[in-house]
């Protein structure tokens, strides 16, 4: 394998690391830490993630308790979670702050599934731009004698079969993601 194709490779590997990430922040109705580890939280007058500052812990399957290393964080944790995009109600009992997930409704099933086909296809957009530059730098390598045909041939048939695995990887988490949130 051409070298710029596995250093592309591993550049489109980051693709599917995020693809994975966004899909593990979305909420489907089960408490996951990822959900709130993100989230911005003005500490000690710079802001810091959530996971930088307190612990986050899944109790059950429809509660998060986020508990800070410092209990005057509490406010501040609150308040991230309040100005987020989750749409969750936090309630602070003085020594974490706890969240309660509610099931979700179909209509909010049918919109979570549009935004991982969306995600996917944001992830698809990455692999065929990647893929586009790649091409352009061989062809410009041929062009200038830096390489053969035969080996531009080959590097793209390469990268073809790469690109050809993310997307079928992309579209494999698509499905997954989607069953797991259509599942009641």
């Amino acid at each position: 394998m051409h070298p710029l194709v596995q250093k592309t490779q591993v550049e489109l590997q980051k693709v599917i690391e995020h693809l994975t990430d966004e899909y593990s922040k979305l909420q489907i109705g089960r408490a996951s830490a990822a959900m709130v580890e993100h989230l911005m939280v003005e500490a000690y007058g710079a802001m810091q993630p959530v996971k930088a500052v307190a612990s986050v812990m899944v109790p059950d399957g429809h509660t998060l308790q986020i508990q800070p290393w410092d209990r005057s964080m509490l406010a501040a944790v609150e308040k991230a979670i309040r100005d987020s995009d989750l749409n969750l109600n936090p309630s602070n009992n003085g020594i974490a702050v706890m969240l309660n997930i509610p099931p979700l409704t179909e209509e909010r099933r049918r919109d979570l599934v549009k935004v991982v086909g969306r995600i996917a296809e944001e992830s698809k957009i990455a692999v065929r731009n990647k893929r586009h530059d790649l091409i352009a730098d061989l062809k410009r390598m041929e062009h200038d004698k830096q390489i053969g045909e035969d080996e531009q041939n080959k590097a793209e048939k390469d990268l073809q079969e790469v690109v050809d695995k993310m997307n079928s990887d992309i579209e494999a988490q698509a499905r997954k993601k989607e069953e797991i949130i259509m599942t009641v």
